[in-house]
């Protein structure tokens, strides 16, 4: 009794991805619960070790796993290549995705993204995009002005 089960590919998809949105949120979930596990002495030291404060740490140990995952999908668009100068520099990325974590922009940033249209609109809505222009511009040998710095 070998009968073939009927396939239903729009369901398979469904399925799928909702078996992804668990997966990523029970890995949150436990990353979250690793980071309460730490006393506030080891808070403070992970916190020192890259360059935050305790307060910083822990909003960002609050967010998604995935919370800065806009960021390599914007750098791709725009054209730019996280392997060449000034973009591999790690404590410029690290800066970046701090500001991508705690972006309020996240759903226009993945439609921008999902369009296509990323790389023309990103200036209305990214934290990170006047830190992008000046790095654009200083890989190009321009003599783009800095930056303001943007605190979250």
């Amino acid at each position: 009794m070998n009968a073939k089960q009927p396939r239903f590919p729009t369901l398979d998809r469904i399925l799928g991805a909702i078996a992804q949105l668990v997966t990523r949120n029970r890995r949150t979930l436990e990353a979250r619960a690793e980071f309460q596990l730490c006393g506030p002495e080891e808070v403070a030291r992970i916190a020192h070790d890259l360059n935050l404060t305790p307060n910083e740490l822990t909003i960002l140990a609050s967010k998604r796993l995935d919370s800065a995952a806009f960021l390599d999908g914007l750098l791709a668009a725009i054209g730019v290549d996280r392997n060449k100068q000034p973009f591999n520099e790690p404590a410029l990325i690290r800066d970046m995705q701090r500001l991508c974590v705690v972006c309020d922009h996240k759903r226009r940033c993945g439609q921008e993204l999902d369009a296509g249209t990323a790389a023309g609109h990103y200036r209305s809505y990214c934290p990170n995009a006047y830190t992008l222009d000046y790095m654009i511009g200083r890989g190009r040998g321009s003599a783009a002005t800095a930056p303001t710095t943007s605190t979250y």
